[in-house]
C-alpha cells in the first residue's frame, strides 16, 4: 500500500474509533490501540509494515515528553514538592521493587524484569485526570495526591528513558571505559542543551516571533524538538529525554503557551499513531490462547499495585477512607508503559513475545478502571463510612451575623473579604471537608456544614440574618437551598450565584430574585472594552451594553416561562435575536439620519 493510502487508514481507522469509545465514556487512547489492532497484521490485515509506522510514531512521544516538560514548570514542582517527592516518589520505588521481584522470581532476567516493573508502576495520567474531573473529585483528598502521583510517574519516566539504552543487549556488552564515555557525552549534550535553552534559544525564538509569520514559529518550535531529540539521539539517550529537557528549559519563558499551541496538533495526531502502532504489534490471539495468564496477570496487577497505594497512603498519615479511593483511581497501568514496552524490544531488553502480553495486561486493567471505580464506590465506601463515622458537622459560635455565606468557594471567598474590609459580620457555611480544612489553613473563619438542611442555617441564625449569599458550587445543591430558604425564611433577601443560564432559571421558579450568572457581567466589560476599541465613544458602548443587558433579562424571563418546551424555547431565542438586530438597526438608522441632519445644517450655515 502507499504512503497516501495508509495515511488514509489511519485517519479513517481514528475518526470511527475515537467517537465511538468517547460515546461510550471509554478513553480515546484505548480506541487508539482498538484500531490498531482491527488494522494490523493480527487483525484485518490491512498494513503490515510495523517497523515503518513505529519508527515515525516515536515522535508522538518525543513531542508529548516536549509537551510535558512545557507544563512542569519549576514554580509549580517547588508548590507540590512534599507531596510530589514525598508520596509520588514512595509510590514509585515501592511498586517498583515488589512488580521487579515478582517478574524475577517468575524467571525473567533482572533488567527485562526492572522494565516490567518500573512500567506497571505507571497509571495513565490522562485516563485518571479525566475520571476525577467526570466525578468531581480533582479537588477532594484523595483528587489532589492523586494528581502528586501522577506528576511524579511523569517525571520518573525521564532518567528510566535515559538507561533503557544501557540495559539491553547492545550495552551489556560495552566495556567499562565506553560506558562512562557514553555517560560523560550524554551530560555534556545535557549542559549544552541547559547553556543553549537559556542563553540561545529564547533570543532565537524572540527573534523569529517579531516576524509575526505564524507558520515559522511552528516551524521553528517543530524545530526546537526534533533537533533536541536528534542531538540527544546521537550520544545513545533516548530522543524522549532530549525534548523533555528542551520543553523543561522552555516552561517559564514568555513563549511557552504559543509553543504547547503550535505543538499540539502534532502532539495529538501523532501520538495517537504511536498508540496505533502499538496495537497492531497487539497480537490479540494470545488472549483467545492464554486467558486465564492474562486474567491472572491483570488481577494481579490491579491487586498488588492497588495495595502498595494504599499502604504507602496510610504510612503517609491520609485517612483509610482517603487512601481506599486513592489506590483503587491508580491501579491501572498507563500509557507510558506501552511506551517503555515498545523501546525495551527494539534496545533487546524483552522479548516481544513478553511485550505483547504486557501490553494487553495494562489494556485491559485500563479499559476495567471505570468500572472498578464505580464497583468500589457502590460497595467498598460505605464499609469504610460504617467503620469510620462521617464528620460532625461544625458547631456554630456566630448565631447574630448580619449576612450567610452558603459557599466558600472561588465566589464566595471575595464576597466574605469585602465584607471584613467593611467589617460586616458574616457567617460562612461550605459543605466540602477538603475545602474547610484547605481554607482554614490561609486563616479564614469558616464552618463545615450543609447548608441545605434546615437545622443548620436556624442553628447559623437564618432567622436574624438580612443576607443570605448563595455561592454555592453544585447547582443541585444550590437550587435545594433556595427552596428551603423561601420555604422558611421568606424574609431573607437571597443574593444568589448561577452557574449558566439554566440555573439561573432555576433560581428563578424558586422565587429567587437577586441572582448573577457567572461569566455574564465580566462579558459585558469585555464586549464594552471591544466597542470602544473599534472606535465608538465610551457613551455608545455604555448605552449598548444597557439595550442588550435589558434585552437579555426579558429574554430569559420568556424562557422561563417557556419551560422544557424545546420547540418554544428554540422560537423564543430565534424571535429574540431579531428583535435585537432589529432594535440596533433602528439605532444606526437613526444615527445615520442625526448626521445627515448635523451635515446639512453646517453646509446651511
Amino acid at each position: 500500500m502507499t504512503l497516501t493510502g495508509q495515511i488514509a487508514v489511519f485517519l479513517g481507522a481514528t475518526v470511527l474509533a475515537v467517537p465511538m469509545f468517547r460515546r461510550l465514556k471509554l478513553s480515546s487512547i484505548l480506541a487508539y490501540l482498538a484500531a490498531g489492532v482491527a488494522i494490523g497484521p493480527f487483525g484485518l490485515a490491512v498494513i503490515d509494515d510495523i517497523e515503518g509506522v513505529m519508527h515515525l510514531a516515536e515522535f508522538g512521544v518525543v513531542l508529548l515528553l516536549f509537551v510535558i516538560g512545557l507544563e512542569l514548570q519549576p514554580s509549580r514542582l517547588r508548590a507540590l514538592r512534599r507531596s510530589i517527592f514525598g508520596l509520588g516518589l514512595a509510590q514509585v520505588v515501592v511498586t517498583t521493587c515488589a512488580f521487579t521481584v515478582l517478574a524475577h522470581l517468575l524467571g525473567l532476567p533482572m533488567n527485562a524484569a526492572f522494565v516490567t516493573g518500573f512500567a506497571l508502576s505507571l497509571s495513565s495520567t490522562p485516563l485518571v485526570l479525566q475520571l476525577l474531573a467526570e466525578r468531581h473529585e480533582l479537588n477532594t483528598r484523595h483528587g489532589r495526591p492523586a494528581f502528586a502521583i501522577l506528576l511524579f510517574q511523569d517525571i520518573a519516566v525521564m532518567p528510566v528513558l535515559a538507561i533503557l539504552p544501557l540495559l539491553g543487549t547492545t550495552g551489556a556488552t560495552q566495556s567499562l571505559g565506553a560506558t562512562v564515555l557514553g555517560a560523560i557525552k550524554g551530560l555534556g549534550v545535557l549542559a549544552l542543551l541547559v547553556f543553549g535553552g537559556r542563553y540561545v534559544l529564547r533570543p532565537v525564538l524572540r527573534f523569529i516571533a517579531e516576524t509575526k509569520v505564524s507558520e515559522v514559529f511552528t516551524a521553528a518550535a517543530l524545530l526546537v524538538v526534533i533537533g533536541t531529540a536528534l542531538l540527544v539521539d546521537a550520544v545513545g539517550m533516548s530522543m524522549a529525554l532530549g525534548a523533555f529537557v528542551a520543553g523543561l528549559l522552555l516552561a517559564e519563558s514568555e513563549y511557552r503557551h504559543e509553543l504547547e499551541a503550535d505543538i499540539e496538533p502534532f502532539k495529538g495526531l501523532l501520538l495517537g499513531l504511536f498508540f496505533i502502532s502499538v496495537g497492531m504489534t497487539t497480537n490479540i490471539s494470545l488472549l483467545l490462547k492464554h486467558p486465564v495468564l492474562i486474567a491472572s496477570l491483570v488481577i494481579g496487577l490491579l491487586a498488588i499495585k492497588g495495595l502498595v497505594l494504599w499502604v504507602v497512603a496510610r504510612v503517609a498519615r491520609i485517612s483509610a477512607r482517603t487512601a481506599s479511593p486513592l489506590a483503587v483511581s491508580l491501579a491501572q497501568g498507563g500509557e507510558f508503559g506501552f511506551v517503555l514496552f515498545a523501546l525495551a524490544v527494539s534496545y533487546g531488553v524483552m522479548e516481544r513475545s513478553l511485550a505483547q502480553i504486557l501490553v494487553i495486561v495494562v489494556t485491559i486493567s485500563m479499559a476495567m478502571t471505570p468500572l472498578v471505580i464505580k464497583l468500589h464506590a457502590a460497595f467498598i465506601e460505605p464499609l469504610f463510612n460504617k467503620g469510620e463515622p462521617l464528620r460532625d458537622f461544625d458547631t456554630i459560635e456566630d448565631h447574630n451575623s448580619r449576612v450567610l455565606i452558603a459557599g466558600f468557594g472561588r465566589v464566595g471567598q471575595v464576597v466574605a473579604r469585602v465584607l471584613r474590609m467593611r467589617r460586616i459580620s458574616f457567617t460562612a457555611l461550605e459543605s466540602s471537608v477538603a475545602q474547610v480544612d484547605f481554607v482554614r489553613r490561609f486563616g479564614n473563619k469558616v464552618y463545615y456544614g450543609d447548608p441545605s438542611r434546615l437545622e443548620l442555617l436556624q442553628a447559623a441564625g437564618a432567622g436574624r440574618a438580612e443576607i443570605f449569599v448563595l455561592a454555592m458550587d453544585d447547582i443541585e445543591a444550590s437550587v435545594r437551598t433556595a427552596e428551603l430558604i423561601q420555604k422558611h425564611f421568606p424574609n431573607l433577601k437571597v443574593f444568589a450565584r448561577a452557574r449558566n443560564r439554566q440555573h439561573a432559571i432555576r433560581l428563578m421558579e424558586m422565587g429567587v430574585r437577586y441572582f448573577m450568572r457567572e461569566t455574564y457581567f465580566s462579558s459585558l466589560d469585555m464586549a464594552q472594552n471591544t466597542l470602544e476599541a473599534l472606535g465608538l465613544s465610551r457613551a455608545e458602548a455604555l448605552e449598548s451594553i444597557r439595550r442588550f443587558d435589558a434585552h437579555d433579562r426579558k429574554l430569559l424571563e420568556q424562557q422561563r416561562l417557556a419551560g422544557d418546551d424545546e420547540q418554544k424555547l428554540i422560537q423564543t431565542a430565534q424571535q429574540a435575536a431579531r428583535e435585537l438586530e432589529g432594535l440596533f438597526e433602528e439605532d444606526v438608522r437613526g444615527a445615520e439620519s442625526a448626521a445627515t441632519e448635523r451635515d446639512e445644517n453646517q453646509a446651511t450655515a
